[in-house]
């Protein structure tokens, strides 16, 4: 029967074989997106294990020789710099992978886009921080990004081991800290609802395209002796032989656009291509999953001919859906809310309340969809002035399984970027970045921690020469702890900062003159410290600030300055925005992620609705030749294939958006304690040009209808 099958799948005439390469076609489209997908999230895991290489935890043990490492962060333009001081202290000592050996006093490996940067920047605003001779460039086995900005320093013993977080490690490679379970959770919880399921869909789409005519000839088939696991076999052997043909040129699509894909930041930063790979699990899940579950969707498609032979011909409506199905969805949005005011400390507590609600939430969508489709087509129905209308409704509530099943991908990928877009929108709304111009962001400060340096005499004189500077002042210690950490003369006060309270003479102020979760202002009354003008000047200094015009010259100048005079900084020189803006382009990149996922989503989306009009149109072109027979006009029919898919899409985009702005709200309040803060224009815009672009597909399948719907159709069938 394999072979018999093999030969209906073949040389079954031109209509199998059309079918044949439409099959094929479109699972290679779907088998690439799961490779995507999948290499794309193993990329991920190998950005954030080479990340987490940089902090690496201390080793002891064996005959190596210690190399003494300690990892710093430094800026530059807002761009975070990644700077890396190591020693050896013998000549057994591991080498940093990366680079051929460890640099020694006074010499550097650098990132090639770190060397891009140096070539290209004036020595005074950046080159000027890592003085010595440049040894060469970092390989990639080292670095998470082609982008990403990395500095590997030599020094002395001495000097690096009285660096900030100096650890000894004799070995390099098994001391990697563990990668944090909550972000792979995020990784693996938005591309496998937000892109995965739609590609299922649209694969199981694809292979009970003409299910109907098959169903008849199967039936045929039985009619005259076959048995139920012949056809069984037959079945799935047919659709296997197009998914092995679709998945094995779908592994093609995937290896000839690796390096073009790798390229695109879709988190922000892109990828190397070798890390666009493919391990031997997903190879197998995808080579034999897919094939598989297409005979499985083969199986599931001949139900009725398993039940009778005539039971294709005995069609009746399917039981409606019942409003049991909201539940899941009621007890998910619970549960979010009840996390309000009863949040868990712990992380894996929060873990275990928030995820399970918006699983919960994920779950009840798609159990609710039909029940919403069927309620949906009745309120059409009633409302229908137009056949167009009234047929579209009738049929949807008669099988809203059937309308939904194409866009149930659609509405999950939109409850899921909904709820990542509502969250980091409203993350950065809260935490971004100084805004450009600002004084906060023309504000340049290094603050001291554990035992203060001197401030050598020459230092203030060299920041107020720099052109754009503005002040450069000396903060103390303030030694009482309730208040703000730093004290200062009234009369060393920059006027852009504001001024003491009437008849002080030392004031308590902020380490940077910008209290937290504020911005500088020149109006802003410090009050009055508890400490004398005459023992201000022997209390430790906390903190050197400099006020510039907000230039970048002036701003990376002064950086660099401060950087020379306190090589041993534990926080690097830093303008107000340059740790929000680190973290903001972080969760910007998620963000993009989640872009990328709607816009591929919906362009699944979009293919397993024509695939789905395609094959309902096929099954039903006796009805509509009648129809048309009858006198209905053309456009009418079109009218009918066109509602019956857009207004099911367009129903549970609204829906799924709503949830997740739901749901994105009840977590930020509850774990944040956030309102949510509306996304940009640039968010709808996307899902709106991507569900346009659905309609789109699918009035291309229209034209269709009138060839397959004329008098000689009902007279053959």
């Amino acid at each position: 029967m394999i072979g018999f099958g093999l030969r209906l799948a073949i040389a079954g005439g031109r209509e199998a074989l059309t079918r044949l390469v439409i099959i094929a076609a479109a699972v290679a489209v779907g088998a690439g997106l799961l490779l995507v997908t999948l290499a794309g999230v193993n990329a991920v895991n190998a950005q954030l294990t080479r990340y987490a290489s940089m902090y690496p935890q201390a080793s002891t043990g064996g005959d190596a020789d210690p190399l003494l490492w300690s990892t710093r962060e430094d800026y530059f333009h807002g761009k975070q710099i990644i700077r890396i001081d190591v020693a050896a202290t013998g000549p057994n000592a591991p080498t940093p992978i990366g680079v051929p050996t460890t640099p020694g006093p006074g010499e550097y490996y650098a990132s090639p886009s770190l060397q891009k940067l140096l070539a290209a920047q004036p020595a005074d605003q950046f080159g000027d921080r890592y003085p010595g001779r440049d040894l060469g460039t970092i390989g990639s086995a080292a670095l998470t990004s082609p982008d990403v900005l990395l500095v590997i320093v030599g020094g002395t013993p001495d000097a690096v081991a009285k660096l900030p977080q100096a650890k000894q490690l004799t070995s390099i490679g098994d001391n990697i800290p563990a990668l944090p379970e909550t972000t792979v959770d995020l990784i693996l919880g938005v591309v496998a609802g937000g892109l995965l399921f739609p590609v299922l869909i649209f694969i199981g789409m694809a292979t009970r395209l003409s299910a109907a005519r098959r169903e008849q000839r199967f039936a045929a088939m039985r009619l005259v002796g076959a048995t139920p696991k012949q056809i069984s076999v037959v079945a799935a052997v047919e659709a296997a032989a197009a998914a092995v043909a679709g998945t094995a040129l779908g592994f093609i699509l995937f290896f000839a656009c690796r390096g073009w894909l790798a390229s695109i930041p879709f988190t922000g930063m892109s990828f190397f291509p070798d890390d666009m790979s493919l391990g031997v699990l997903d190879v197998v899940l995808v080579a034999l999953g897919v094939p598989a579950g297409a005979a499985v969707a083969a199986q599931v498609s001949l139900r009725r001919v398993r039940i009778s032979p005539l039971g294709v011909t005995r069609r009746g409506t399917p039981r409606a859906p019942r409003a049991y199905r909201l539940i899941p969805l009621v007890l998910g949005v619970a549960v979010l809310a009840f996390a309000i005011g009863h949040r868990p400390e712990t992380s894996d507590g929060q873990t275990a309340v928030f995820l399970p609600g918006l699983l919960l939430i994920m779950a009840g969508l798609v159990l609710a969809g039909p029940w919403l489709t069927m309620v949906g087509a009745r309120v059409m129905a009633r409302r229908a002035s137009r056949p167009a209308t009234l047929i579209a409704a009738r049929r949807l509530a008669d099988n809203p399984k059937a309308g939904f099943r194409a866009i149930s991908g659609i509405m999950l990928a939109l409850f899921v970027t909904s709820v990542a877009v509502g969250v980091i929108t409203t993350i950065v709304a809260n935490r971004g970045p100084a805004p450009i111009g600002s004084t906060d962001a023309g504000t340049i400060s290094t603050a001291f921690y554990g035992d203060p340096p001197s401030v050598p005499d020459t230092l203030l004189p060299e920041l107020r020469s720099i052109p754009g500077v503005q002040s450069a002042t000396v903060i103390h210690l303030n030694p009482v702890r309730d208040g703000e950490p730093g004290v200062i003369a009234c009369t060393d006060i920059p006027k852009a900062y504001g001024r003491c309270t009437d008849g002080a003479t030392v004031a308590t102020v902020a380490d940077n003159f910008i209290p937290y979760r504020e911005s500088a202002s020149s109006t802003r009354i410090w009050p009055a410290a508890s400490v004398s003008a005459e023992d201000l000047q022997r209390l430790p200094v906390v903190s050197i600030v400099v006020g510039t015009d907000g230039s970048a010259a002036a701003l990376e100048r002064s950086r660099t300055v401060l950087s020379l005079a306190f090589p041993t900084f534990w926080v690097a020189p830093h303008a107000p925005g340059d740790f929000e803006s680190d973290f903001a382009d972080q969760l910007r990149g998620w963000e993009q992620l989640a872009n990328v996922i709607i816009i591929a989503s919906l362009a699944l989306a979009g293919c397993s609705l024509a695939v789905s009009v395609v094959g309902g149109l096929t099954e039903r072109k006796r009805p509509f030749s009648l129809l048309r027979l009858s006198g209905a006009p053309v456009r009418v029919l079109r009218r009918v294939v066109a509602l019956e898919s857009a207004v099911p899409m367009l129903a549970v985009a609204v829906v799924a958006v709503g949830m997740g702005f739901l749901a994105a709200q009840l977590f930020l309040k509850a774990q944040m304690h956030y309102t949510l803060t509306a996304p940009s224009v640039g968010f709808y815009v996307i899902v709106v040009v991507g569900l346009a672009a659905c309609l789109g597909i699918i009035a291309s399948t229209l034209p269709l209808l009138e060839r397959i719907t004329g008098p000689e159709t009902a007279r053959s069938e």
